[in-house]
């Protein structure tokens, strides 16, 4: 099995649970020989023997006694291999979300959400099976035919010599069948990941479907898509059936060898009815391990092939971690400019940079407004300034310090964003504007209503603030999701303000309305914001115009207007659009 050594390392660094759960299962095989023995040892007595009750109840005490402990050691192994399963898990899982949270919103955008999704879920929870089956049935099915054999063969050449001969057939089709198993497996899992990839897509994309009367189509692809996993998982069993099919006729091969052997012996007087049965009982038991092994072969590979979705998250290469902050940020943070020097920026697998040598200063206290076409850098820009991508080259400074010294927590408690498009979770409204500040007061919530114009809104709602909205505010109109990421913003009362101007998408009515309370939210602050209106851009201190990556302008709306270029020319157009 094509196996990542990095599954082994998570096995090494949780290891107690497997080592008690491997030694526990040895204790097992042993009593399962004892247990053997004293049965053969009972039935010998009481029909060869004809032995009275009294002889036959030392016999059936032990017999029974070690059954008991043969059952104690199996739970107990099971309970520890599971265990450390979970142990495991639970440190992959976090592993996998603390990755994602780090590498930010940008890779998140980069990836399929479904097939993300089904990885951090799904794909744990397919190591199960590894670590808790297939890890520990190795040892097994190393250790008790060994145990077997060696208790047999000194005492039986004939059956110990047929054992060995034949036990080493049950690995070798294990792995012929298993390089098979492991590619359609692969396979399989892949499928599936692109199948749960397209099916969210799809559900999220369903009323544009329904608009382009696209819904028949993609219910067709849809279809075709869940009948090639369909294929795909049956090719996988049918490779499983076929290695459990030849398992089985090896070990009951066997068997019939060995049963008919010692037949033939006992008539002939070469063995005694009890050793004979006590060797008929332990065969079966001999090649059980290994038949085991198979089947939890075919149980672990679904792991195997989810692990290498996980490594490849777990691979993307993360922020330089931070040692400590070198400066007081609550200090400086909207009191100090912020400065970009040489930044540049090219996106993993990009052929040319989003960001080339951007050099600016964002004064402390005023409006900075960022303008340019679509595509120019914008967003990336700002996605810089909110650390959720770093500069490639260059640097982002406070005060002369950079702003990657400053632990990431403490950089966006020192920030408030507000998107044009708000994501709300479906959860109350309450929750919703609380993210901002989960221990935010009474006083401090209503005075963030009152300032965003919620308050005769929130008294409407049946349950008021814990009225629950739906998945991505569903039961909000755009309105009022842009008044709830303004008062979380209210709520939240960080010294630099972030925004990506939330009235660009509204009519008028509701810009008027909305504009009031941005220009109360941008008083004081350290704003930088989006623009794409033309009060916002008159009303900025500084505007810079970003194109192609670059900086082609910069400076206040008089100077801009003077020297022409593209902040006139898009002004112009904007105010005869607007006539």
């Amino acid at each position: 099995m094509n196996i990542d050594r990095r599954l082994f390392q998570l096995l090494k660094e949780e290891w107690r649970p497997f080592i008690v759960s491997i030694i526990s299962g040895i204790l097992a095989a042993g009593m399962l020989v004892a247990q053997a023995y004293y049965l053969s040892q009972v039935i010998d007595s009481a029909f060869i023997q004809k032995s009275g009750m009294e002889r036959l109840l030392l016999p059936l005490s032990l017999f029974a006694l070690f059954s008991t402990l043969r059952m104690a050691f199996n739970w107990f192994s099971h309970t520890e291999a599971n265990r450390g399963s979970l142990i495991i898990r639970e440190k992959v899982f976090t592993r996998l979300t603390s990755t994602v949270g780090a590498l930010g919103p940008s890779y998140a955008k980069s990836v399929q959400s479904g097939r993300l999704s089904t990885t951090l879920l799904k794909g744990v929870e397919a190591l199960d099976a590894y670590y808790s089956q297939y890890i520990p049935q190795i040892f097994f099915a190393l250790f008790t035919p060994l145990l077997i054999a060696g208790i047999i063969l000194p005492h039986d050449l004939i059956s110990g010599g047929i054992l060995l001969g034949t036990a080493p057939l049950i690995p070798l089709f294990m792995i012929l069948i298993g390089k098979s198993a492991s590619t359609m497996t692969e396979k399989q899992w892949k499928t599936m990941s692109r199948m749960s990839g397209f099916f969210l897509d799809m559900l999220q994309g369903l009323p544009t479907l329904k608009l382009f009367a696209q819904s028949k189509r993609q219910h067709d692809a849809i279809e075709e898509s869940g009948e090639s996993f369909r294929h795909a998982t049956m090719r996988v069993l049918k490779v499983a059936f076929l290695s459990s099919l030849t398992l089985e006729l090896v070990g009951t091969i066997g068997t019939a060898i060995i049963a008919g052997g010692i037949g033939l012996r006992l008539m002939a007087g070469q063995l005694t009815f009890q050793h004979a049965l006590f060797v008929l009982i332990l065969t079966p038991d001999f090649y059980l391990p290994l038949r085991q092994l198979g089947t939890k072969f075919h149980a672990g590979m679904e792991g195997v092939s989810a692990s290498k979705e996980i490594f490849a998250i777990l691979d993307q290469s993360l922020p330089a971690p931070v040692q400590q902050a070198i400066f007081a940020v609550q200090e400086s943070a909207g009191k100090r400019p912020i400065l970009l020097t040489d930044v540049s920026y090219t996106y993993p697998g990009g052929s040319r940079p989003a960001l080339e040598g951007i050099n600016a200063t964002i004064p402390a206290g005023k409006t900075t407004a960022i303008i340019g076409p679509s595509g120019a850098g914008k967003s990336t820009l700002i996605n810089l300034l909110l650390r959720f991508q770093e500069p490639g080259e260059g640097g982002i400074t406070i005060d002369g310090n950079p702003i990657h010294a400053i632990p990431l927590e403490e950089w966006h408690r020192q920030i408030s964003w507000v998107p044009q498009h708000p994501y709300l979770f479906n959860a109350t409204l309450g929750e919703n504007i609380r993210l901002a500040k989960p221990d935010a007061s009474a006083v401090e919530m209503e005075s963030a209503l009152k300032k965003t114009g919620l308050t005769t809104f929130v008294s409407t709602l049946p349950d008021g603030l814990e009225t629950m909205i739906g998945e991505e505010g569903a039961r909000l109109s755009g309105g009022e999701a842009q008044r709830v990421a303004l008062a979380r913003a209210f709520l939240k009362n960080a010294p630099l303000l972030v925004l990506d101007e939330p009235t660009s998408h509204t009519d008028p009515e509701l810009e008027a309305a909305l504009r009031s309370s941005i220009l109360e939210l941008m008083r004081g602050r350290t704003t930088i914001i989006i623009a794409h209106r033309l009060e916002t851009i008159r009303s900025a201190e500084r505007i810079i115009v970003i194109s192609h990556g670059k900086i082609t302008q910069s400076g206040t709306h008089e100077e801009l207007m003077a020297n022409g270029g593209f902040y006139r020319d898009s002004l112009l157009l904007q105010q005869e659009r607007e006539s």
